[in-house]
């Protein structure tokens, strides 16, 4: 299925008048309507109880990472990134490995 150039920004400008619509109507009429307003937050507590468990696990899976990048922005902060190389030598293999920092 080849398009034009021409149907290309058709659809694109159809769509983006779509978005527009859309976030419009959200913003002057859904936003205010009780109705939508707990529709929505049920959905939003279904969810979180639903996927309570997920957050954890991937919580417990990135904790060393998590932790690493913390440090790493407290020493970067404090511009004492020397004592962190030394100190935390796998944190910062860690995070050059998951591209957070690059390598000098």
């Amino acid at each position: 299925m080849d398009l034009t150039q021409e149907q290309i920004e058709r659809v694109l400008n159809t769509y983006k008048k779509k978005r527009e619509r859309e976030k419009l109507y959200y913003h002057e009429q859904q936003k205010y309507d009780d109705e939508y307003k707990k529709k929505n937050r049920e959905r939003a507590a279904k969810h979180y109880l639903n996927n309570k468990d997920k957050k954890k696990e991937k919580y417990q899976k990135d904790k060393e990472f998590l932790i690493a990048r913390q440090q790493y922005y407290y020493y970067n902060k404090k511009d004492i990134m020397d004592k962190f190389k030394i100190k935390h030598e796998d944190k910062y293999k860690l995070l050059i490995q998951r591209g957070v920092i690059s390598e000098e």
